[in-house]
């Protein structure tokens, strides 16, 4: 099920939005006019990844540097371990995730 999150104007390049779907917490993040939706918590402890350092398309949590790459989710030292990600589209200027379309 596709679900309105914001209006494509709230993205700002690189910097991450966080919404809530159906009670879960996630980011997302637009780069270079790509979306990436993702999980906003990290797997480690539960950190929120929003308040984290973005440096192309890698996210560093902020707790203890755990570094995902925003594409795939995966953690850079250890790619078994990912968050999850969810599909994103734009539709007349509103941001939608789809919800039950989690990649993981």
């Amino acid at each position: 099920m596709w679900m309105k999150v914001t209006d494509e104007k709230s993205l700002v390049e690189k910097v991450p939005f966080r919404a809530k779907i159906d009670g879960e917490p996630i980011i997302i993040i637009k780069v270079e006019d790509e979306l990436f939706a993702l999980h906003n918590q990290c797997p480690h402890l539960g950190c929120a990844l929003h308040k984290g350092e973005l440096e192309g398309y890698f996210l560093k949590c902020p707790c203890h540097d755990w570094i995902f790459d925003i594409r795939t989710g995966e953690f850079i030292d250890a790619t078994e371990i990912k968050l999850p990600l969810y599909q994103t589209k734009i539709e007349e200027g509103t941001v939608y995730i789809f919800k039950e379309g989690r990649v993981d």
